[in-house]
């Protein structure tokens, strides 16, 4: 499918560092689940959805907040928010 080269050739595109050699297996893995999904042959597959009319729609109604919605966060350190490490 998929070799150690190309992987590694996305990741520094991604600038990404692979220190786990077991990233190659795991992503070896999620692209034979896409191969899965690719073969499961839903093109025929009708859609339902409901139509709603615009007029059943609520109004948008402008509602002033006089605080500082930043300085209410928890993490909120100056002008920056912390945010969880993406991993």
């Amino acid at each position: 499918m998929v070799t150690q080269k190309e992987i590694q050739h996305v990741a520094k595109l991604m600038k990404i560092e692979l220190i786990d050699p077991s990233i190659y297996e795991r992503v070896d893995k999620m692209l034979g689940y896409f191969d899965i999904l690719d073969s499961a042959g839903v093109e025929s597959e009708e859609i339902i959805f409901r139509e709603i009319p615009i007029t059943n729609l609520r109004e948008d109604k402008y509602i002033p907040y006089n605080e500082k919605l930043i300085e209410k966060l928890n993490h909120y350190k100056g002008t920056y928010v912390r945010a969880p490490k993406m991993v």
